[in-house]
C-alpha cells in the first residue's frame, strides 16, 4: 500500500492496481471526477512527490498540460507514496452510487433530433443526488449509457434525461425507434462531481452547448432552494449551439433569477444575437474573472477550449468546474 496526501492534509492508502481515484473514494476522500475513463479532464492534478503510472490513455490531456505535468487521477495510479495537488470536496455529502429500476413515464420530441425521457423510480425509493450529476441507464442486453439528470431532485422521484440522437447508435435506435412509455429499465448512479458549491457572493456563469444545457436546467431549479446567504451574487447562462434549432426548449422560469445568452456558431443571416462559442460570449461581456465560478458542460472542443482560453485571461483554474459529453463509439 502507498500513502495518498492531497494539498489540504488528508491521507489515504492506494493499491498499486488501482486509480488514485478509487483508491480515495475507499478511503472516504471525494475527489472531483466525471467521465472515470480518462477522456474528460475534470480529475486532472499535479503530482507534488512521488511517481505514478497510467493504467489507461489519458485522451483528456492535451499535449500542453502533459508537458506541464498534469495527470488524471481516473486512469493513474501509485508507484510509491504520493504528494497530489489537489484539493478535496470538502465537506459535501455525497450520496451512495446504487443501481436501481426505474420505468419510462413519458417520451416527448423537444427538436428532429432530442427527446426528453421522464424516469420514473419505485415509491418506495429513496434515490438521492446533487443536481447536475449524472446517471448510466441500462438497457437491453447490458448496453449503458451515460446521461445528466435534467432536474433537480424531485418529490414525486421522477428524473428527467435530454436524448441527443446519435447516428447508427446502440442506444440511440432504443430511444427514438422502440422506447415506449412502462418500458423497465435501470439506472445506475449518482456520478460525477459536477454540482454546485462554494459559490456564495460569486458571478456564477454556466457555460452549455447541446444537451449540455440539462444539468445547468437541474442547478438553476436547485439553487432556487437556496437560503440566500448560499447563493451567486448574480448568473448568467450562455447556451450555444450551430443554428437556432439546437437551442431546442425554453428554459423559462426556474424559480431564480438569471441573465440567459443563446450563442450560435452558424447562425442565419436573420440572427440578432450573440455569435460565435460560448466562451467568446462572455468574455465580449467583461466579466470580472477574478470574482466568477464557471460550470461548464458539452463537447470536449468546448470545455478544452473555454478552460484554456479563460484561464489565460484570469480566471483562477480552481474556479472552472466541467462536465464534458464523450460519446461511445456506438451511442
Amino acid at each position: 500500500m502507498h500513502i495518498i496526501t492531497i494539498s489540504n492534509g488528508k491521507q489515504f492508502e492506494a493499491r498499486s492496481d488501482e486509480s488514485l481515484l478509487d483508491a480515495a473514494s475507499r478511503g472516504g476522500v471525494s475527489l472531483e471526477h466525471s467521465c472515470r475513463t480518462g477522456r474528460c479532464s475534470s480529475c486532472k492534478c499535479t503530482v507534488a512527490e512521488g511517481s505514478t503510472r497510467a493504467l489507461h490513455d489519458e485522451l483528456g490531456l492535451s499535449d500542453a498540460e502533459r508537458a506541464a505535468g498534469w495527470i488524471l487521477s481516473c486512469v493513474r495510479s501509485a508507484n510509491s507514496d504520493v504528494s497530489l495537488a489537489i484539493i478535496d470536496l470538502g465537506d459535501v455529502k455525497t450520496h451512495p452510487v446504487r443501481t436501481v429500476p426505474c420505468r419510462i413515464q413519458s417520451l416527448e420530441q423537444l427538436s428532429d433530433d432530442v427527446i426528453k425521457v421522464l424516469l420514473r423510480l419505485p415509491p418506495s425509493n429513496d434515490f438521492a443526488y446533487h443536481a447536475g450529476q449524472y446517471i448510466e441507464v441500462i438497457g437491453r442486453s447490458g448496453l449503458r449509457r451515460s446521461y445528466s439528470m435534467a432536474n433537480a431532485p424531485a418529490a414525486n422521484g421522477q428524473v428527467e434525461l435530454h436524448i441527443r440522437q446519435v447516428p447508427d447508435g446502440a442506444m440511440s435506435q432504443y430511444w427514438f425507434e422502440h422506447a415506449q412509455a412502462n418500458d423497465l429499465l435501470r439506472l445506475n448512479g449518482p456520478l460525477g462531481s459536477f454540482f454546485l458549491r462554494n459559490i456564495s457572493g460569486l458571478d456564477l456563469v454556466f457555460l452549455a452547448t447541446g444537451t449540455g444545457i440539462a444539468p445547468v436546467k437541474a442547478m438553476l431549479e436547485a439553487l432556487a432552494g437556496w437560503e440566500q446567504d448560499q447563493r451567486p451574487r448574480q448568473v448568467t447562462v450562455y447556451w450555444g449551439g450551430r443554428k437556432a434549432a439546437g437551442l431546442y426548449c425554453d428554459l423559462g422560469a426556474l424559480g431564480v433569477e438569471y441573465r440567459f445568452v443563446p450563442v450560435l456558431s452558424r447562425p442565419d443571416e436573420d440572427w440578432r444575437g450573440a455569435r460565435g462559442h460560448v466562451q467568446q460570449a462572455l468574455m465580449a461581456d467583461l466579466p470580472k474573472l477574478q470574482e466568477t465560478m464557471i460550470y461548464a458542460c458539452g463537447s470536449d472542443a468546448m470545455i478544452h477550449g473555454a478552460r484554456a482560453e479563460l484561464t489565460a485571461a484570469g480566471l483562477p483554474e480552481e474556479r472552472f468546474r466541467s462536465d464534458a459529453f464523450v460519446c461511445s463509439s456506438a451511442a
